[in-house]
């Protein structure tokens, strides 16, 4: 039977908390020892990944007791009443669903009548069909001219997650000739953002996907104008040129005003939707249905590691395992996401609103308040840029930020230029091993300004190339990650209600309805 219990009820991990950090990293890492143990501390991941860890604080011991509290925690069986179907998040009483847009993990899951399995694959291959007709020609704009860019109009995970995995496999799409439309983004209900993307766009050419499961998100809809209003002052009909995502009973669903309609339901976050029409409409086009069919391959692959007991083969579970370590116990509450290739350019921000809007909660699954830390704040930019801004105060500042590197081994376009005697890509990797020890070991020196101290844990993902699959594997690793995180902190990792109120006093605003200092903020804009 589950039992969903606070963290610190548990004994394992008062065990944990019991522990004194003894690893020191600048004496574990040296020498062949450090070496033995990169070789050691790591585990497979699907797409050709592995994950590294000997650079984070634990040993033996400390890995013990975190399987210990993985056990205790009931992780696996967790996991496994999630993707079977049980009402995961209490609070808005539905199930979670995200792993079924990619693959059957347990025995079927009938919500609202209908096998959800069944229900992901139908809308899968209607925005396959659907995609390939635009790309033979077969669906035109009004002079029978092919498409050749895709526009996606949406907010939050409706935005961020398609977004990043364009952007991390456009440059391989071009290498492998896959790239079928190039795609852009619309997101911020800022007027400065529709119109310089639409500067970019040649109207007539273009299709655009209104991304909205209720169909009344206010910036959306907004966006969804602006764009019509262009389209309408270039004498192009916009009802051939929009199409939707979004439920099946939302007021954008049957609507005549677009081209197709493919369909996504309550059981699906947004910040968990790019598996499904979501990410699944625009990536389709842009790269062709089958390299989406690939990276949903690679979410797969990982979801079948997730669902592994043993955290020691589990990457998933075992990279949330030390990161709930590394956050409770060693009090660490920041993560420095630094992927080392410049595709993952948008990864961080879309792990931002991941990993904070699931698991920025201070009350437990039955709404009572907890005294110990959830969730942690994610930031990142791509190296070797990083290191020419905010690197500083990772080594030399006050506070240890753990660190999350992820790299790879070749490039995706197999260009490069040798400078003094290395290719540009052996620069980027030896980088990153670089910074690994540097944060790891640290440097004495006599001059202050100049000593490291060292003792910053960090890991890394490490692969042969960023491809369909390793990316799938990659998004899917982190998705899971931050769900094991949330059963170890017992939240509900799948409501959002923290983005809610900032929305219902601008509607306020709008309604000229306000008092207060509501009034006068309001009033410093002119409103």
């Amino acid at each position: 039977m589950i039992a969903w219990k606070n963290l610190d009820t548990l004994d394992a991990y008062q065990a944990l908390a019991a522990t004194k950090d003894s690893v020191r990293l600048a004496e574990v890492m040296a020498g062949e020892s450090g070496a033995a143990r990169v070789r050691k501390y790591s585990v497979p991941m699907a797409g050709g990944l592995t994950y590294h860890y000997a650079a984070k604080k634990v040993d033996d011991s400390i890995l013990e007791k975190l399987t210990a509290l993985a056990k205790e925690a009931q992780l696996a069986q967790k996991f496994e009443e999630l993707y079977n179907g049980a009402v995961i998040n209490l609070t808005e009483n539905r199930h979670v669903l995200h792993h079924l847009t990619r693959g059957q993990l347990g025995k079927p899951v009938i919500a609202d009548g209908v096998d959800k399995r069944e229900f992901y694959k139908g809308e899968q291959a209607k925005i396959a069909a659907f995609a390939k007709k635009v790309h033979d020609g077969e669906i035109t704009n009004e002079k029978g001219e092919k498409f050749n860019t895709v526009v996606q109009i949406g907010i939050g995970g409706s935005d961020l997650g398609p977004r990043a995995i364009y952007l991390s496999l456009e440059n391989w799409a071009i290498t492998h000739d896959t790239l079928k439309m190039q795609a852009k983004f619309i997101s911020n209900v800022d007027p400065d953002d529709p119109v310089g993307v639409l500067r970019t766009v040649d109207l007539a050419h273009a299709l655009f996907i209104v991304v909205s499961k209720s169909g009344t998100t206010l910036e959306t809809l907004t966006n969804e104008s602006f764009v019509k209003d262009a389209l309408g002052k270039a004498g192009l009909d916009s009802s051939r040129h929009m199409l939707a995502v979004t439920s099946e009973t939302s007021p954008m669903a049957g609507n005549r005003g677009y081209l197709a309609a493919f369909f996504m339901d309550d059981y699906i976050g947004g910040r968990y939707s790019t598996a499904s029409a979501v990410g699944g409409a625009v990536l389709s086009l842009a790269f062709g249905p089958d390299i989406f069919a690939r990276f949903l391959d690679g979410m797969a692959a990982e979801d079948r590691l997730a669902a592994l007991a043993d955290p020691m083969k589990n990457p998933d579970m075992l990279d949330a395992l030390i990161s709930v370590y590394e956050r409770n116990v060693l009090g660490y509450p920041v993560t420095a996401l630094l992927p080392y290739s410049q595709a993952l350019s948008r990864f961080p921000a879309h792990l931002q609103q991941a990993s904070m809007e699931s698991n920025g909660k201070s009350v437990n699954r039955f709404g009572e308040r907890m005294n110990y830390s959830t969730g942690e704040v994610i930031f990142g930019e791509p190296g070797t840029n990083g290191q020419h801004s905010f690197f500083q105060l990772l080594h030399q500042g006050t506070d240890i930020v753990p660190l999350q590197f992820i790299g790879f081994r070749k490039s995706q376009n197999g260009k490069d230029v040798e400078v003094k005697g290395s290719s540009s890509q052996t620069k980027l990797c030896a980088n990153v091993a670089a910074q690994m020890v540097a944060f790891a070991c640290g440097k004495d020196d006599e001059n202050p300004a100049k000593r490291f101290a060292g003792e910053r844990p960090s890991s890394i993902i490490i692969g042969e190339m960023l491809t369909p699959e390793s990316c799938g594997a990659l998004l899917a690793h982190y998705e899971n990650k931050f769900m094991f995180q949330g059963f170890l902190w017992n939240i509900n990792s799948f409501d959002q209600e923290g983005v809610q109120l900032g929305k219902v006093l601008a509607n306020r605003v709008l309604d000229h309805n306000t008092d207060g200092a509501l009034k006068e903020f309001a009033g410093l804009f002119g409103i």
